[in-house]
């Protein structure tokens, strides 16, 4: 009897080794390694090199296959419109064709609602194929109705609890057009169905709910993920099907599956959003064919995802101003955001002070604090400090700093700032102020949406643009000058 062989494969990175190790030695990650059945043995049979061959006459040369590549032809390139703007954006236009895209995202964030949507957008315009291989098809039928507000009728309720074909599945085959439906998890037979119907988009739901037979492993393992995106990504390629795959994620928020899945797709997706918030927000962490740094704002509704068309007005807080609060303009690729900061500035209890941060990194906290302590003089490191981004945005660039300092110093003393004044800018730690990108778009944005002031950094040279956008500019070189112009009183005068 052939004794039976088994070989440990890490789940991040798809090294194999034919020893347990609790640490991956090709990625370095802990308790990774999973054991597989040993793949049958390939035959290593040597091949002549096809220049020795051809030397002993015994076959001719290959026919050479590249050529020169001013003589590659060139085609259009045609998107498909998935019938949201947001995703086009994020996307770049839309969906190209042939291309491979990988959506990720926690549990019940909303990423099979999202494609559903856009399958029922684009099925009047081309074919698509969902495949769902983790709910059934009436579940699947069930969520589409919710979905696109079809009216049923009483006999269709009937039908559908007999699994019969009523009126209402009739008229919501009208308005599905070309959407086939397959509840599947081969991927032999979902092969066959690709070949078969070569649509125009296909939507898997999800990679890891597929397995091939051929190999021992469970669905969801990494030679499991790995080859059936492999087969996926072969049959898409060849008959120019954009192929929409949905991901897990682990609990630390990274897809799951090994890093070679993200090399294989053309475009990653994340789709964030907190749980306790209505609204979620779309990346791309990898695109071939589009900018990574663009957003989609979506909110989540009774009847699914809705566009968010102006989701400045979503981060902004209440009209009434209060104490500790600042505004600045933050730019998601090229997507201005106008986001409300707020700080709160209290005496600490204990021997070292707290300091919270939501929506931006604590360490850049940490390092305003620094700043405005050493060149104002303000004592914060005896006190507690608590900072929040509303709306729940991460805000990463540093052109949000100004509008943290003087959030921080407005609630240390106690002041409001002038309604109407947004604050742009990135502080250096010698408490000058550097200039950021985008200034003109940014502007562009405050203005549209009523505000009157703007504080930026000194040589911004927008002067007559912003007084063509109705904006007073208040330029400054440095911190101090830029919170006298914001608060109107000096900063760093003694505390009454």
């Amino acid at each position: 009897m052939a004794k039976s062989t088994s070989v440990y494969v890490c789940s991040s990175c798809g090294a194999q080794s034919r020893q347990f190790f609790g640490r991956c030695s090709s990625c370095g990650s802990w308790n990774t390694l999973v054991e597989q059945a040993a793949p049958a043995a390939a035959d290593t049979r040597r091949r002549r090199p096809v220049a020795a061959a051809a030397a002993e006459g015994a076959l001719a040369p290959a026919p050479r296959r590249s050529q020169p590549i001013a003589a590659v032809g060139e085609r259009p390139l045609q998107r498909l419109a998935s019938g949201y703007g947001e995703l086009d954006r994020v996307l770049g236009g839309g969906l190209v064709p042939g291309s491979l895209v990988l959506l990720g995202g926690d549990p019940g964030i909303g990423k099979s609602t999202l494609l559903l949507q856009s399958a029922r957008a684009m099925a009047g315009r081309a074919s698509v194929l969902y495949v769902s291989a983790e709910e059934s098809a009436q579940q699947v039928k069930l969520r589409w109705r919710r979905l696109a507000q079809v009216e049923q009728p009483a006999g269709d309720a009937a039908g559908v609890a007999s699994g019969g074909e009523g009126a209402g599945d009739a008229h919501l085959a009208v308005r599905m057009g070309d959407f086939q439906l397959l509840a599947e998890t081969d991927l032999e037979l979902v092969l066959q169905e690709l070949e078969a119907l070569r649509p125009a988009v296909a939507i898997i739901d999800s990679i890891q709910a597929l397995h091939d037979a051929e190999l021992a492993s469970a669905p969801g393992s990494v030679a499991q993920v790995r080859e059936c995106a492999a087969a996926l990504a072969r049959i898409a390629k060849r008959q120019d099907t954009a192929l929409l795959l949905v991901g897990h994620v682990t609990k630390e928020g990274m897809l799951a599956g090994p890093k070679v899945l993200e090399h294989l797709v053309d475009a990653v997706l994340t789709f964030e959003g907190d749980r306790f918030a209505s609204h979620r927000l779309l990346r791309a962490v990898k695109n071939r064919f589009g900018a990574t740094h663009e957003l989609g704002v979506f909110e989540m509704r009774d009847r699914g995802l809705a566009e968010v068309s102006n989701p400045s007005e979503l981060f902004l807080g209440g009209s009434e101003p209060s104490s500790g609060t600042a505004t600045i303009v933050a730019c998601e690729g090229t997507r201005p955001l106008v986001v409300e900061l707020q700080a709160l500035v209290s005496t600490t209890s204990y021997a070292s002070p707290r300091r919270s941060a939501t929506g931006i990194a604590v360490n850049r906290l940490h390092q305003i604090l620094a700043v405005l302590e050493k060149h104002l003089g303000l004592p914060l490191s005896r006190f507690d400090c608590y900072l929040a981004v509303a709306g729940g945005l991460e805000v990463e660039e540093p052109a949000a700093d100004l509008g943290v300092a003087a959030a921080v110093v407005a609630s240390y003393r106690d002041l409001t700032l002038p309604p109407g004044t947004v604050l742009v800018g990135e502080l250096g730690l010698g408490g000058q102020l550097r200039p950021v990108g985008q200034l003109e778009l940014r502007l562009q944005e405050a203005a549209r949406l009523g505000f009157t002031r703007a504080v930026v950094p000194k040589g911004s040279g927008l002067a007559k643009a912003a007084a063509g956008l109705g904006l007073e500019l208040l330029e400054a070189g440095t911190v101090a000058a830029a919170l006298v112009a914001a608060l109107g009183v000096n900063p760093a005068a003694d505390r009454d």
